[in-house]
């Protein structure tokens, strides 16, 4: 029986599948994620199934699929009151657990079965909304007024949460939110309790918007020359009412080009910008002693439509939005295949049992994930023959069921259907429920048939 190994768990926030060097962007730097893919395992057709910030996380925690867990949509403020999470069961199996960075539970200081998080959520808008002292309800504010002058504040760039806008980082770049998450984590490394293997979460909130990296970062992809976003023949053309410039979301209508142009720079640069922090975490481990030793998985909640199809943010069922990326590079003794992509249909409700198979842990009682190891060992095992997801969003709301191949969107408050062929078409650039009717009523059957059993438990 292997010895449990220690496990970093690296969370980011709102990162597209597709933009990663090693998957063949055109423009995207990530060296360091490049590298862990070279001696790991990459699942290509890795989603969240209800693809914003709080539900899926919670079934990242929980094991649990979006009608399960109880969370089909967005909201703040509601208790996160679950009897089992994946921390709490490493815990309980004698790790050291610690989490740095975002969470986004409420309320905010809620463990989740984690020994210790040292928290930064981002611009806590539910929190300011109410009234609430949001300092105390995140470390990484109070240590930047510490650092950076009683006056510095997040949000000093003037940027909104969910915007587009940009404005580099006006601090220091040591003083970011992502190095922060960095130097955190890496203090936990040299605190740990050396006589446990440790299981730590650093949980980037970039890059998310605010679109506020370091100059320098910024500057790189300003210089270059950047793909131009995918628009379908389906697709909205107009944003009367400029929403694309608040804080709020906005999921469809053109912008101006020159500053759609820098927003999706600036998001590139945060991914570099994350991609260099995580390599300091690397470091520590290597220093340690213990980089060969550990077990590393490297994931997003959700992506970020960034401009295809016009729309931004994310909560659609839409490639951008829905599909994340996911490595996982294993410790060296494990003799596991490398430089391996995964096609199976993936999704974060799996991450509760993997993580519970390499730490030896039994899984438990309910739990609709799958451990991914017998994938990544190369294991010819029965798999989901689909995924299906969905998302509570006013008219925009939508389910949507995919195999890797197709995919069939269905809008119900409109009645809309669309269905793509991904590999033909993996940009979703042309609609076809109307060329392959025979192909839309299998799928509109399946999604069904889903959405009864939901109904039915």
């Amino acid at each position: 029986m292997r010895t449990p190994p220690n496990i970093l768990f690296i969370l980011t926030d709102q990162w597209r599948a597709d933009c990663l060097g090693f998957s063949g962007h055109p423009v995207v730097e990530t060296p360091y994620l490049d590298t862990l893919f070279a001696e790991g395992t990459s699942f290509s057709r890795a989603y969240s199934a209800c693809p914003t910030c709080i539900p899926a996380r919670a079934a990242l925690w929980t094991g649990l699929r979006p009608e399960n867990h109880g969370r089909t949509y967005y909201k703040d403020g509601e208790p996160w009151n679950y009897s089992q999470t994946l921390p709490q069961l490493l815990a309980g199996a004698g790790y050291h657990t610690q989490a740095v960075g975002k969470m986004h539970v409420h309320p905010p200081r809620k463990l989740l079965g984690f020994h210790n998080v040292v928290l930064h959520d981002g611009l806590l808008g539910f929190n300011r909304r109410n009234g609430k002292n949001y300092a105390l309800a995140d470390d990484y504010h109070l240590w930047l007024k510490e650092r950076a002058g009683a006056d510095a504040c997040v949000s000093d760039t003037g940027l909104g949460v969910n915007s587009w806008a940009v404005n580099p980082w006006p601090y220091e770049e040591r003083y970011h939110p992502t190095n922060w998450v960095a130097t955190e984590s890496i203090d936990f490394l040299r605190r740990r309790d050396r006589e446990k293997p440790f299981f730590l979460t650093a949980s980037f909130v970039r890059p998310h918007p605010p679109f506020d990296p370091p100059a320098h970062y910024l500057q790189r992809y300003l210089d270059k020359e950047l793909p131009e976003p995918p628009v379908g023949d389906w697709a909205d053309h107009e944003d009367a009412e400029r929403k694309g410039l608040s804080a709020h979301f906005v999921q469809s209508g053109r912008v101006d080009p020159a500053q759609a142009r820098r927003a999706r720079a600036a998001y590139y640069a945060l991914i570099s910008h994350v991609d260099q922090q995580i390599n300091r975490i690397f470091l520590t481990l290597q220093e340690e002693g213990i980089f060969d030793e550990t077990m590393i998985v490297f994931a997003s909640d959700h992506g970020e439509m960034l401009g295809d199809h016009n729309m931004w943010n994310k909560a659609m069922g839409y490639e951008g939005s829905a599909r994340i990326p996911l490595i996982m590079r294993f410790p060296k003794s494990w003799e596991m295949p490398t430089q391996q992509v995964c096609s199976s249909v993936v999704e974060l409700r799996d991450f509760l049992p993997t993580f519970c198979e390499i730490a030896g842990v039994s899984v438990p009682e309910p739990v609709d994930g799958r451990s991914l190891l017998p994938l990544c060992r190369g294991e010819q095992v029965p798999w989901r023959d689909h995924l299906h997801g969905q998302h509570e969003f006013g008219p925009k709301s939508n389910h949507w069921v995919t195999d890797a191949c197709e995919k069939y969107l269905w809008y119900p408050h409109t009645g809309d259907e669309q269905l793509f062929d991904l590999v033909e078409d993996p940009a979703e650039e042309r609609n076809l429920i109307a060329v392959r009717p025979e192909r839309a009523a299998h799928w509109r059957e399946i999604l069904s048939q889903d959405i009864a059993q939901t109904q039915a438990q």
